[in-house]
């Protein structure tokens, strides 16, 4: 169900992302640049503006009477930001490149879209929460194009870029089972957690803060410092920064632009439902990834692309057991774990090589055969090393043990049937798993990548299944839809991934006519792609 917000919120929100006291009022005036505005975190609501003041001062910003109306809707999450935006964008060459850049690339922007759908909702939401600039959502879009399994050359990770120092800084844990930089859940939690320690050392000033989440904070505290010598600004538009870092800002503020006026742009921003889509689930143990997707009733390769953080067949031994779950199947989930003994959790089990141990040793004390030690561990041989790590097949759980043995020995089968993609501009790993329903460790396995492998245009990338690939059945929704300012068949089609045409079948539309602001449209879109 769509998430709907009264006017008199939004209204409320917006008076709160608009207002100013004393010095901060004045800083604002003396620096023209882009500044975010400071609101209490206590009792917001009793300093709330009347009805009056605020449809004033929303007048005053220029937003139409029926964009107020549609805002008092919010069933498009990117409405949901839009109506928050709080920085000023000022009209520099630096910022206008990187808007070009973005307006001349609508393909780009649709592909971010998807990457964003499952996540934006709960970032959104935390920024809310913690009473944040509603800016920070398009943070990842500059950092990594929402693809939590990016990595830079400098060894930044994840979605939110983190290094590994910094990570451990804020709580992100890294092993071979783990790594906290690519859970998109704890990575959020994180980055805002380091945004805001940035914000309140650095002179509680956002764009210095984003700033130094490119750059280092010790780095932007040395220009401030050398600027307050020479009696300079401090603001960021005043500092000597690196040239990523003065370009870093520049394209974060070309999308928040073009996000408070797309129309102007000819942007369209692919609708994603204002509804939460992802919740998390304590398992309270270690578990196998592949039985936790049964227990959800879900595809494995759906189910890894929600927890990018695990590395491993299963969570990691130690923790974190949370997983990250389709708000539509977490019910599902949890009473069927609640029917599930712990002891059927886990197909298989590590196990650490001891002093006096041998395959054969190991194979019976754990109930199995040395065979299949080898060929489950990948074992050229049957020589072990004391503290190597072994995965031993849990015995509650034998009969499917040595089905998935045999199904990951088989990959290529004699039936299996192999298909090719060849790379486009900005696909990744992530897109591919999502578009073909299969596992990131698969393509990898399959195609020879390492985890900092780069993918490069016109690359092959060889694909296996047991049957031809298809597209999953399509559920779809029922959405109304309200006709804006500027809107025509073409963009709402574009907007929706819908044709022309079903637009004009669904709604008797005469194509003779133009489309008048308020009117409703009844649209049936992908319930996946929303």
């Amino acid at each position: 169900m769509s998430v709907r917000i009264s006017a008199v919120v939004l209204l409320a929100l917006l008076s709160g992302c608009v207002s100013t006291t004393g010095s901060d009022a004045e800083t604002t005036a003396q620096v023209p640049q882009p500044q975010p505005a400071k609101t209490k975190a206590v009792d917001f609501h009793k300093n709330t503006a009347s009805a009056e003041k605020i449809a004033a001062r929303l007048w005053a910003s220029g937003l139409s009477e029926q964009q107020l109306l549609d805002a008092s809707e919010l069933e498009d999450l990117w409405l949901r930001i839009q109506a928050q935006l709080s920085f000023k964008v000022p009209q520099t060459r630096a910022i206008v490149e990187q808007r070009n850049f973005y307006t001349d690339n609508q393909a780009y922007l649709d592909k971010v879209a998807g990457r964003a759908q499952p996540f934006l909702y709960y970032i959104v939401q935390e920024l809310e929460k913690r009473q944040m600039p509603l800016e920070l959502a398009l943070l990842p879009i500059v950092e990594s194009a929402f693809d939590p399994l990016a990595t830079s050359p400098a060894n930044a990770v994840g979605m939110w870029q983190f290094m590994p120092v910094t990570g451990k800084r804020f709580g992100l844990a890294q092993n071979t089972w783990y790594d906290g930089r690519r859970d998109v859940v704890q990575s959020t939690q994180a980055a805002l957690d380091y945004l805001q320690y940035l914000y309140d050392t650095l002179e509680h000033d956002w764009l210095n803060a984003i700033a130094a989440y490119n750059a280092g904070e010790g780095r932007i505290m040395r220009a401030i410092k050398a600027n307050q010598k020479r009696r300079l600004p401090t603001d960021f538009w005043s500092l000597d920064l690196p040239a990523e870092t003065t370009i870093y800002i520049p394209r974060l503020l070309a999308l928040v632009d073009i996000l408070q006026r797309p129309e102007e742009f000819q942007i369209v921003w692919k609708f994603i439902a204002n509804e939460p889509k992802i919740t998390v689930v304590d398992v309270g143990s270690q578990v196998d990834l592949a039985i936790a997707a049964d227990l959800a009733n879900m595809s494995v390769a759906d189910l890894q692309a929600l927890n990018p953080g695990f590395s491993q067949w299963a969570t990691a031994p130690d923790g974190p057991h949370q997983l990250v779950l389709p708000i539509e199947q977490a019910e599902v989930f949890n009473q069927a774990l609640a029917n599930t003994p712990v002891t059927q959790l886990m197909q298989f089990k590590p196990y650490r090589v001891k002093s006096g141990d041998n395959l054969g040793v190991i194979a019976r004390r754990y109930q199995t055969s040395v065979d299949v030690l080898v060929r489950l561990n990948k074992l050229s041989g049957n020589t072990i090393r004391i503290g190597q790590e072994l995965l031993i097949p849990n015995s509650t759980n034998h009969s499917t043990s040595e089905q998935s043995i045999a199904a990951s020995d088989n990959t290529h089968t004699s039936n299996g049937e192999m298909t090719e993609h060849i790379i486009q501009r900005g696909d990744t790993l992530w897109d591919l798993s999502r578009k073909y329903d299969v596992t990131v460790a698969q393509l990898r396995n399959w195609n020879k990548l390492s985890v900092n492998s780069v993918l490069n245009e016109g690359q092959r990338i060889q694909l296996w299944s047991n049957s031809p690939l298809q597209t999953a059945t399509q559920q779809t929704r029922t959405l109304n839809y309200r006709v804006r300012p500027g809107d025509s068949l073409v963009k709402i089609a574009q907007r929706f991934s819908i044709t022309v045409a079903d637009i004009v079948k669904w709604n008797n539309i005469n194509t003779e006519r133009y489309l008048q602001p308020g009117q409703q449209l009844t649209l049936l879109v992908d319930a996946t792609a929303v």
